[in-house]
């Protein structure tokens, strides 16, 4: 499991400096991995719909038996095309998020920093955030700013994307240490972010209040999404679970994931609302129908699995990182397959996905770059 924090010395002023792009602009073929893998018929339960949320219990029945169902037809191969950008040494890479101005922003967990790249340029500049600094997640809101998640400072930090202003939002003094990992938005505007000490909450960017509840189940909030209707969604690694959270009085209903033990680390909505879930220690990737209850689940390809990241693109193609595979992962519903493409840099640990359409993000923890991916076809 990977530490939010980490000893290191304290940057004091912006760097600007252009960063040598690593051009390996590699296919899956010529990254030595093939092309579209027919995945194994998925585990399918069919339970009732989610029930009223609860502030303290797990409200989730539990799942019934199995069925499998036939293996789909294999699919067409699809032409997957990666890149890489070098980011300064030392930087630890953590997530990345699109930024309004066609750049990336990173969070630089080791280095305290925030960082943005140009795509166009490869130029990087990095922001410090602050003595004791150590940013986990960052996204970009709906005013075109990053918003990042610190547990170093246990704060939400705001940056200004024009002067690079750093204004922090601390939480109360009574949840001190959160560890915080991760944010989304909703959309009415309100940030909600998990904390892994056992804590999920929200801010109001206009006034700047916080409210702060615990997991029903104790340490674990990871991953968190919103869905098209307002719903809120974590998922929880430590606990083994996903949670849905009522927006209005903030109490969080438990679902159970039908593999018991899983490691639910990061979710992502589809534009149906549906929850995909990345199941760390499962090596699976797990969808979640909240109208009807269902759910599916689907092993990853390879010997040796080990699903970190989750997002879903604006086509409702799901992506995974595979740190067993050291790859990226490309997942269809349509057809059920698998595509994988291998990082170039050897344990290139990507531990957060993001894009925009036409362009998948991740960020190369232990490589110190950022990587995109891009469908050729």
């Amino acid at each position: 499991m990977l530490a939010s924090r980490f000893d290191r010395p304290t940057r004091a002023d912006h760097r600007i400096l252009a960063a040598a792009v690593g051009l390996c602009l590699v296919g899956i073929v010529a990254c030595g991995r093939s092309t579209a893998t027919e995945s194994p018929a998925p585990t399918l339960t069919e339970s009732a719909a989610s029930p009223t949320p609860s502030a303290s219990t797990s409200a989730s029945a539990p799942p019934e038996p199995s069925v499998s169902s036939a293996p789909a037809a294999a699919p067409a191969a699809v032409d997957l095309q990666i890149r890489e950008f070098d980011l300064p040494a030392g930087s630890h890479p953590h997530d990345v998020s699109p930024a309004a101005d066609g750049g990336v922003w990173y969070t630089g967990q080791r280095a305290g920093v925030l960082g943005h790249l140009d795509p166009a340029t490869s130029e990087v500049r990095e922001i410090p955030l602050g003595a004791g600094s150590a940013p986990h997640g960052v996204i970009t809101g709906p005013d075109g700013a990053p918003w990042i998640t610190d547990s170093g400072l246990n704060a939400i930090v705001r940056v200004d994307p024009d002067t690079d202003e750093v204004t922090r939002f601390p939480l109360p003094s009574n949840r001190p240490n959160a560890n915080l990992n991760t944010a989304a938005f909703d959309p009415s505007g309100i940030l909600w972010f998990t904390g892994q000490s056992g804590v999920y909450g929200r801010l109001d960017p206009a006034t700047g209040a916080i409210d702060i509840w615990d997991d029903p189940e104790g340490r674990g909030p990871y991953g968190i999404a919103t869905t098209v209707d307002g719903s809120v969604w974590y998922a929880s690694l430590a606990g083994s679970h996903i949670a849905r959270v009522d927006p209005g009085t903030g109490a969080a209903t438990i679902v159970e994931p039908p593999t018991s033990n899983q490691g639910s680390r990061r979710v992502w909505a589809d534009s149906q609302g549906r929850i995909w879930v990345s199941e760390w220690e499962a090596g699976q990737v797990g969808l979640h129908d909240p109208a009807s209850g269902a759910w599916t689940e689907w092993p990853l390809p390879g010997d040796n699995p080990m699903a970190y990241a989750v997002f879903v693109d604006d086509t409702d193609v799901v992506w995974l990182t595979d740190f067993g595979g050291n790859a990226i992962v490309r997942f269809d519903l349509a057809t059920e397959a698998f595509d994988s493409i291998a990082l170039p840099s050897p344990g290139g640990a990507v531990r957060q996905l993001h894009g925009r359409p036409g362009e998948v993000w991740g960020a190369e923890s232990a490589a110190d770059k950022l990587v995109l991916v891009t469908d050729g076809a």
